[in-house]
């Protein structure tokens, strides 16, 4: 992903951001979990399920949907700038997801309050059934910077 010159400053540095964290996270290299798409405040992400992936019902085992749905919402909520981490989160499976899907998890921002965000993922196969709906709840370290710190503050581009 690169930015363009149609995109917003924000969104460009948002999605840097994002593509920073994903370049350091260890996880998403072992699982095959893409990075799909990012701005402010939301994220995409992508991953097949694998024969190492079921559980004992010969279906994708819910742990690593959760694991999906949670990088997707990592990567939304720390498309701002300070480290934002998972203060609570929650699945509901839907469907079960077979070896060979290809899930897409997409995340978004619902409302941010104080150091606090809420953000709702869905993740869907191929053919765009939705298999699972996560809430995260997220706590942002430290001080927020102000909207038009983060745009002009060179640092966080």
């Amino acid at each position: 992903m690169t930015g363009t010159g149609e995109e917003s400053d924000l969104e460009f540095a948002a999605r840097r951001r994002a593509e920073e964290l994903y370049a350091k996270d260890r996880t998403c290299e072992l699982l095959g979990i893409a990075l799909l798409d990012a701005g402010p405040g939301r994220a995409t992400v992508g991953m097949r399920v694998t024969e190492a992936m079921v559980n004992g019902h010969g279906i994708g085992h819910g742990g690593f949907l959760f694991l999906l749905a949670d990088a997707a919402f990592a990567f939304a909520c720390n498309t701002y700038g300070p480290t934002t981490l998972a203060q609570g989160a929650q699945i509901t499976f839907l469907r079960p997801a077979e070896v060979d899907d290809e899930l897409v998890a997409e995340a978004v921002e619902r409302t941010r309050f104080g150091r606090g965000g809420l953000y709702d993922v869905t993740v869907r196969r191929a053919d765009g059934v939705a298999v699972a709906e996560f809430r995260g709840q997220s706590h942002t370290l430290g001080s927020r910077p102000a909207p038009e710190a983060r745009q002009q503050d060179p640092s966080r581009r």
